[in-house]
Parts: C-alpha cells; sequence; structure tokens
C-alpha cells in the first residue's frame, strides 16, 4: 500500500489544483453538450414531462412556449459554460458560471420528487429508480461541483482581493 501511495504522490495526479482543473472541464463540456441539445426540438420535447412538473421551470413553457424553453436553457447553458471556461482566467467571471450552475442544478433536480414514471412501480415504487429519476439523479453530483467550483472561485477572488488590499 506505502508503494501504491508513493507512486500516487510522484504521478502528477495528486498536484495542488488538478481537481479542480478537471472539475471546471467537465463541467464546460457537459454545459457545451447539454446547451447544444437543446436547440434540436426533439430534445426538448422529450424534456417536456419533467419541465411541467418542476417546481422552478414548470412555468417556461406556458410562458415562452416549447420552441422559447429550448432557447432559454439553450442559452443560459452555453452562457454558464462559457462562464465557467473564463473562469480559467478570471476567477470572478467563474463565480458567475458557478451560480449559474448551481441555479441549473437547483432547478433539475428538485424535479425529481415529482417527475412523473421516476419510481419503479412493480418493485414497490421509491426508492426504486427508473431511468427518468436516474436521469435527475445525476444532477446531484453536478450540483455538489458546481458548489465546489463556487467556493473555490470566490475563495480564490477574495484572496487576490487581500493581496491586492495590501500595502506594499
Amino acid at each position: 500500500m506505502n508503494t501504491l501511495l508513493r507512486l500516487l504522490a510522484k504521478s502528477g495526479l495528486l498536484k495542488k489544483d488538478l481537481d479542480y482543473h478537471l472539475l471546471r472541464a467537465a463541467m464546460v463540456i457537459i454545459f457545451a453538450w447539454f446547451g447544444y441539445d437543446k436547440w434540436f426540438e426533439s430534445e426538448i420535447r422529450g424534456l417536456i414531462p419533467l419541465i411541467t412538473h418542476g417546481p422552478f421551470i414548470f412555468w417556461t413553457i406556458p410562458v415562452l412556449g416549447v420552441r422559447g424553453t429550448s432557447y432559454l436553457l439553450g442559452t443560459s447553458e452555453w452562457t454558464f459554460g462559457s462562464l465557467l471556461l473564463l473562469g480559467f482566467w478570471n476567477k470572478k467571471l467563474g463565480v458567475l458560471g458557478a451560480l449559474g450552475s448551481c441555479c441549473t442544478f437547483i432547478a433539475t433536480f428538485t424535479i425529481l420528487p415529482f417527475a412523473p414514471g421516476a419510481w419503479e412501480p412493480s418493485a414497490g415504487g421509491f426508492p426504486a429508480m427508473t431511468i427518468v429519476s436516474a436521469f435527475l439523479l445525476k444532477d446531484l453530483v453536478l450540483l455538489v461541483v458546481s458548489v465546489y467550483l463556487l467556493k473555490q472561485d470566490v475563495e480564490r477572488v477574495m484572496a487576490a482581493h487581500e493581496m491586492a488590499s495590501f500595502p506594499r
């Protein structure tokens, strides 16, 4: 075990910010891909049952229509992904991207208790998942990653601010 630990320590996998950068990159890719899909009517039509049961997003289809909801979601996802990407260089923009990301995944994860067909009736219902609940459950991890990025970026912005205001 000690040999394995030494190998891992020397490998660079445990580099100080590697996890932070990998999580940021993963979120950028996820938002780019999810945002891309929202521009196709087939994607948004498949999400209508979830959107209409979301406690924070149920209003979008009645107010904006299917196409407008698609544009709103796609644009939001590309905006938050772009802000997260820019956060590699500008932590204040990273904070905005992480905040948007947190809001996104709060809005989607909170659909879980209300989603039609989320719990397998033949297995007694909750907590036996169907593909619907499994699809939404991933948003819990994405929310946690978003909170982690938000915390890291706020700490880095505050540290830079403190360094800048330090008398020289």
